[in-house]
């Protein structure tokens, strides 16, 4: 596979409601889609960056700097998708651009090849449980009744999204309406270990796990919190690689993982952290940024390998798009089929597309002057 350019579009994706979580409120989405112009069929990718570095340090607009300046140009002479990770690594971090990237790549190959991204990470499941994410509200009979509505719509886990003075009550109030669902709760890094005695009173309401309460870099607190609850501790945000992943669980930060391919650098490096934690007994399932048919079929293949026992954050296109930019998902007895076409399985709709585009530049491989 020769690689010759690749196409960057910011696109604008209305959500049907606004999802708040610790770090804002989104009412729309600015997503960074990747098309891979190769010398066979095109590729697509999604990253999964934010406008702003809130979640992480990573935003659109650095991500397509990095791609024109640094990672597009170092695809030259890459001519399979398996080696995108050794030759962007020379740049440090930036692993949601890396990630993008290389989905990309992975997408035009697996086409070429007529596999799907299911067959080559390995899936063993032809369908996934549909898990949902519902953020923090203005109260509480509001926050049961959403999560009413996606219970009675078939989602077969609840995650709440939780931040100080939004958490014990809220969470009481819905596990009393839904005594048998799964539920698990979400913090994006909004305590501090001062608060381990305050969350242990979350160990009262049955959680699947709480999820990543303190800062990503704070693995010490998370060993103490670990201790403290009964409830497992999840880690999110400080899971940046495999092999942050094999420190964490060494020293007992947490017995959960989530995993989110465009946080980690793509969803080889995701695979590695699954057989990793699969090979220990640690359960994970597949987190979710609020992505575009794109990105949510690539979950899904994800979601499929067999280290996957936790429902993860794989949600039909509804939940959170009146229009997803590719054939919507739908979701039957709580549950998504993993795509089995070549490649990802989908592509953008390009009337869809083209409508929702804010920007667009083609960026050779052979790259742009550097500035000055």
């Amino acid at each position: 596979m020769r690689v010759d350019a690749i196409e960057l579009r910011r696109v604008r994706m209305p959500l049907v409601s606004p999802f708040r979580t610790s770090f804002g409120t989104q009412t729309e989405r600015d997503i960074l889609v990747l098309r891979a112009v190769t010398d066979g069929p095109d590729g697509w990718g999604e990253c999964v960056a934010l406008t702003e570095p809130v979640y992480s340090s990573e935003y659109v607009a650095g991500v397509i700097d990095v791609l024109r300046m640094h990672l597009i140009p170092a695809l030259r002479g890459v001519t399979d998708a398996r080696e995108t990770a050794d030759a962007l690594a020379f740049v440090k971090g930036h692993r949601m651009a890396k990630g993008a990237l290389e989905m990309a790549l992975l997408d035009a190959q697996l086409r070429a090849e007529d596999r799907s991204l299911a067959q080559e990470l390995g899936a063993v499941h032809t369908r996934v449980p549909c898990g949902v994410s519902v953020g923090i509200m203005d109260s509480v009979p509001q926050l049961v009744d959403a999560v009413a509505a996606f219970v009675d719509a078939g989602y077969v886990r609840v995650k709440l999204k939780i931040e100080p003075g939004w958490d014990i009550e809220p969470v009481r109030a819905v596990r009393a309406r839904f005594p048998d669902i799964p539920l698990q709760v979400d913090a994006n890094t909004a305590y501090r270990p001062a608060d381990i005695p305050h969350l242990t009173r979350l160990d009262a309401e049955d959680l699947l796990l709480i999820e990543q309460p303190f800062d990503e870099e704070d693995l010490l607190g998370h060993v103490q919190l670990a201790a403290a609850m009964r409830t497992p501790v999840c880690l999110d945000e400080t899971i940046t690689s495999a092999a942050t992943a094999e420190q964490a669980i060494r020293l007992k930060a947490t017995r959960i993982l989530n995993i989110k391919a465009g946080r980690v650098g793509g969803y080889l490096e995701a695979r590695r952290i699954h057989d990793l934690c699969l090979g220990q007994g640690v359960p994970v399932w597949c987190g979710g940024m609020v992505e575009t048919g794109l990105g949510r079929a690539a979950n899904i293949a994800l979601a499929a390998l067999p280290g996957f026992t936790l429902p993860g954050d794989v949600s039909a296109s509804d939940r959170f798009y009146a229009v997803d930019l590719t054939e919507p998902f739908v979701m039957a007895d709580g549950h998504l089929d993993v795509p089995t076409g070549p490649g990802l399985g989908v592509t953008p709709l390009p009337d869809v597309l083209d409508d929702l585009t804010t920007w667009s530049d083609t960026v050779p491989v052979q790259g742009i002057p550097a500035a000055g």
